[in-house]
């Protein structure tokens, strides 16, 4: 009897131990858990966190602005590139060309307005010479009237003294001869003056024209000025150069190929500013305002805190600029919370592990609403 009944105490006795056991443990995952909540709680009255977020940079696009043939690349894929360095270069052969032309027609304007310009001298000499012509036309003109008159004054005196028998018949002819010599004269020297006239008509004309023509060889010459310009100038786009310091990503271009203007060639990741895009809920967004201090932790160094501040909100929410942006009143909604994005900029510039983030790269950011 004493056997049964110790086991029957040992029995009993062991379920009472093992629940103490179990109160205890789920005393601790209750108190752990009530703890890990008050202190998520508070900490989220204090702070915004978001794991949407991206280091980003300015990124320069190498861009052909003219047709061509590549002749050399001076890069490779992620190399370092300061401003003005030669990264490509394009046949310039075919545009050498076309200066040579442009400046040899630069120079054929050039005598042709000369030539314009003698044209218009001569114009202007000859219509000085007909001006003195026609002057002169008109003194003959008055000498050869003043002949007429006396010519005809000696033949009425010859008349009046043939009647009488005083002169002879001769005398009497010579008069009447010199009378019509004198008034043929004038009617010769009036056409002559007549012809001296439309003579200065066309060479004025004929000096207006060549005046014309001056200021249309000077219009040509700049035409070609501008010829020559714009052919030095796309000359000068065969070399093509790093607009800023930065890395050069891959380069997909071979030395032979066919460029076309306008192409993108590959891109340049500029050195001189870097910061991040976070895209936080719209329900984020209440106590959220400029200058608030910004704990940021890259994916790359977990372990390190980067010292940031919210710079700036976007003027829409992400969605809006998506190519196919959501239309409501299309009759079929469903409310999405939207994301906002967010610049955040850092502050510690001096830290050395800022050069080694990459523009596309993970970050966890931690915006502090108060301070603590």
């Amino acid at each position: 009897m004493s056997t049964e009944n110790s086991t029957t105490t040992t029995t009993i006795a062991a379920p009472k131990k093992k629940s103490k056991i179990f109160l205890i443990i789920l005393v601790l995952l209750v108190s752990a858990g009530l703890w890990f909540g008050l202190t998520k709680y508070y900490h989220g009255q204090k702070h915004e966190e978001t794991d949407d977020a991206q280091i980003e940079a300015n990124i320069s696009p190498v861009i052909s602005k003219i047709s061509g043939y590549v002749a050399k690349i001076y890069v490779k894929d992620n190399q370092h590139v300061n401003k003005g360095d030669t990264l490509l270069t394009i046949d310039d052969r075919d545009l050498r060309l076309i200066l040579a032309q442009s400046v040899a027609a630069l120079g054929t304007a050039g005598s042709n307005l000369e030539a314009a310009r003698a044209n218009s001298n001569a114009s202007h000499q000859n219509i000085s010479t007909t001006n003195a012509a026609i002057v002169t036309a008109n003194a003959q003109i008055e000498a050869a009237k003043v002949n007429v008159w006396r010519t005809a004054e000696d033949l009425k005196r010859y008349e009046n003294l043939i009647k009488d028998h005083s002169v002879t018949q001769q005398q009497y002819e010579q008069a009447l001869a010199s009378k019509q010599l004198a008034e043929r004269q004038l009617q010769v020297l009036v056409g002559q003056r007549a012809q001296a006239s439309s003579q200065t008509g066309v060479v004025t004309s004929q000096s207006t024209a060549t005046s014309e023509q001056i200021g249309v060889a000077g219009s040509i010459i700049k035409q070609r000025q501008v010829d020559v310009e714009n052919a030095k100038l796309n000359l000068s786009y065969t070399v093509i150069t790093a607009h800023e310091s930065g890395l050069v990503s891959k380069v997909p271009v071979q030395e032979g190929q066919f460029l076309q203007a306008g192409q993108s060639l590959f891109s340049i990741v500029l050195n001189n500013d870097k910061w991040i895009v976070a895209n936080f809920k719209e329900t984020q967004y209440n106590k959220m305002v400029i200058g608030q201090k910004v704990t940021v932790h890259a994916d790359a160094f977990p372990k390190h805190d980067f010292d940031a501040v919210l710079s700036s909100f976007a003027a829409a929410t992400g969605a809006k600029f998506a190519l196919l942006p959501p239309d409501n009143a299309s009759g079929n909604f469903v409310k999405v919370v939207q994301r906002l994005p967010v610049k955040i900029e850092f502050t510690n510039k001096s830290d050395s592990l800022i050069t080694r983030l990459r523009p596309g790269m993970n970050v966890f950011v931690d915006v502090h609403l108060l301070s603590e």
